[in-house]
């Protein structure tokens, strides 16, 4: 039984930037929240002091998300932690799942009640305090997510060919010298099978005067045929899954070897990548946008229309709202910190590749450690005396196994 890495830091994708967003927000949160109460002090408006009072547990939600960052970042390599501290993240989330429900269960209540007992409105103070809150907080989720440009991220790297949607992450093209020239030799599959393409300048290269070998890491050897095509050589014969080999490029039948390797990867998705420290920020900075645009429109309905009913009904409204997004965290959230399964779909593909020789997977548990980290325990059985580096190159395509841990039975 053997582990393949050692190491334990398996922080998200751009922690270190996260966290200084998160500290940007809470700061504009707190500026705010300030000069609410102080405003609302010395003009007298209860309803502004009240939208500061609101506007700092905003900021202290926002302060857990920070502060999980800050001790996840220091304590990456703490020997206490036996998978790291990249699930911290998972921690805060939940625990701001939490009060989002709580959040939500009294704006609700509060609804409820003023929709039995109505209570005057201040339309001239409300409405602007409404639209003031709904700046912050666009400008606070912009700021959370970047401008949406890198919040996520992705392992496409811009091909085109069908297993790009699938998950799969190739460097299709590679460029050898040979003695006819620069000759570029690509795996080709847009909408067809997956072949072999070499192009030449100037198409100095016949089909008769090169073949293409595939060594693969158990020792397996294909050799392929080329034919030509109009401005390139193509190989006969489709190329097997996983396209993850040594391709031996023989010019002049065999008196120049070229050789470009070649090398598949696949990534876990959904929830095995997403950040639910960050989206648990992003979240409540939605649900307090959210609640203030259906504010605003009741507030602006009562004193237009006088429908003071509308008011209460935007906040069960808004309360809804808040209550689906918390159940929705809570959910993702949980199952990590339970450790189910991530990536179902990946876990199947972890089997296909162990049993694709004939050994068999007796039991395998996937689990997330962090943003975009995998851990992996694969208890295999086999008649054949393999070590656990063999089983470890079939895995290699999975780079989102951070920690494999590979137990071996032979029968």
């Amino acid at each position: 039984m053997s582990t393949a890495s050692h190491s334990h830091v398996f922080l998200g994708e751009g922690h270190d930037k996260n966290e200084r967003r998160t500290w940007a927000v809470i700061a504009l949160c707190a500026v705010m929240m300030v000069a609410e109460i102080v405003g609302g002090l010395l003009f007298g408006s209860i309803a502004l002091v009240a939208d500061g009072m609101h506007m700092s547990t905003h900021a202290s939600a926002l302060l857990l998300a920070a502060l999980a960052y800050r001790y996840a970042r220091r304590h990456a390599d703490d020997p206490r932690f036996s998978f790291g501290t990249g699930k911290l993240g998972d921690l805060a989330g939940f625990s701001s799942a939490i009060v989002l429900a709580m959040i939500a269960i009294l704006i609700g209540y509060e609804a409820v009640s003023r929709l039995i007992a109505p209570v005057p409105i201040s339309f001239n103070e409300a409405i602007p305090i409404a639209v003031l809150g709904l700046i912050v907080n666009v400008v606070s989720a912009l700021l959370l997510s970047g401008g949406g440009n890198d919040h996520g991220h992705s392992h496409s790297h811009g091909h085109s060919h069908d297993h790009a949607a699938a998950g799969h992450d190739h460097d299709e093209a590679r460029d050898l010298q040979t003695s006819v020239g620069p000759v570029t030799l690509e795996i080709f599959e847009d909408g067809v099978p997956p072949r072999f393409r070499l192009t030449c300048a100037g198409n100095s290269l016949r089909a008769d005067d090169v073949t293409i070998e595939t060594v693969r890491g158990d020792g397996a050897r294909q050799v392929f045929a080329m034919t030509e095509r109009y401005g390139y050589l193509e190989a006969i014969g489709e190329i097997p899954e996983p396209h993850a080999f040594t391709a031996r490029v023989l010019v002049n039948r065999g008196g120049e070897v070229h050789t470009a390797e070649f090398a598949e990867h696949e990534h876990a998705h959904g929830t095995a990548h997403r950040d639910n420290n960050m989206r648990a920020a992003i979240i409540h900075v939605l649900a307090d946008a959210v609640v203030s645009v259906l504010v605003i429109v009741g507030l602006l309905l009562g004193r237009y229309f006088g429908w003071l009913f509308m008011d209460p009904v935007a906040g069960i409204c808004g309360a809804l709202v808040i209550a689906a997004w918390s159940y929705g965290l809570i959910r993702d959230t949980g199952a990590i910190l339970l450790d189910m399964n991530p990536d179902r779909s990946m876990a199947e593909k972890v089997r296909a590749a162990i049993e694709r020789d004939g050994d068999r997977l007796e039991d395998l548990h996937l689990w997330r450690l962090g943003p975009g980290h995998l851990g992996a325990i694969l208890s295999v059985v086999t008649t054949k005396q393999r070590d656990p580096d063999y089983y470890r190159r079939l895995l290699d395509r999975f780079r989102s196994l951070s920690h494999v841990t590979v137990e071996i039975e032979t029968r």
